[in-house]
């Protein structure tokens, strides 16, 4: 059997949205009411993020210069990011669904390992149909009271409770678009390739060195499908 791990924001989900709608929520609701602000586009947003600019810096770039600003909104993002209202905002990345339909057909198991609670996750399985590449026992997310340390950290967690459940696969292929997805692969010696439809930047993703970089979930499944 040959097992296909992906990660679920980045190869398959395009969150760009959702981040950019909360930037704009904390911006608003940080600045003082006369203050003028610098509001970044939605690409200018989305190249800091995916260059791992610092929260703070974010918000120095948008004008948030006052006393504690930066540091008010960088808090208020991560405390919003992840809450329901704006989980409205994601989309179905392109060719997502085709390339798990592709994977399928190769004969690869899929499953999906993520960051994301039980209760983010499911909701957005059943709304895209996507039971159908991943069935409960195939997917690994965090509990909904799961105290989160770091994504490398719980990703790689995740991971080996992963390999401790599913049967042995004869070779195996770990799909992410961060460092957590890379790092999670490479410490259990799976086969790893970066995606640049998420987060991060190629430059970004060569720091952790995975074995293959490319586009989408359509590329790295034709990657392994001509292996």
């Amino acid at each position: 059997m040959r097992r296909l791990f992906t990660d679920f924001d980045g190869p398959i989900m395009d969150v760009s949205e959702r981040y950019y709608q909360v930037y704009l929520y904390c911006l608003a609701r940080i600045k003082l009411p006369n203050q003028l602000v610098n509001t970044l586009t939605k690409a200018e947003f989305w190249h800091c993020k995916r260059s791992q600019i610092p929260e703070t810096e974010i918000a120095l770039k948008s004008g948030l210069t006052e006393y504690s600003q930066p540091e008010r909104f960088a808090k208020l993002r991560r405390n919003t990011v992840h809450t329901e209202p704006y989980f409205k905002y994601d989309r179905l990345n392109e060719m997502a669904i085709a390339a798990l339909e592709q994977a399928q057909a190769e004969g690869l198991e899929l499953a999906v390992m993520t960051m994301r609670r039980v209760c983010e996750l499911d909701p957005a399985i059943e709304a895209y149909d996507l039971g159908r590449f991943f069935p409960p026992e195939r997917r690994f997310c965090l509990a909904n009271d799961y105290v989160k340390t770091q994504d490398v950290q719980d990703k790689t967690r995740s991971m080996a409770n992963a390999l401790k459940t599913l049967p042995q696969a004869t070779s195996q292929w770990m799909v992410g678009d961060t460092e957590a997805d890379i790092i999670a692969g490479k410490t259990h010696g799976i086969y790893t390739i970066g995606v640049l439809s998420g987060i991060r930047s190629q430059e970004r993703l060569e720091l952790n060195q995975p074995e293959k970089i490319v586009n989408n979930l359509a590329e790295a499944v034709a990657l392994i499908a001509a292996t």
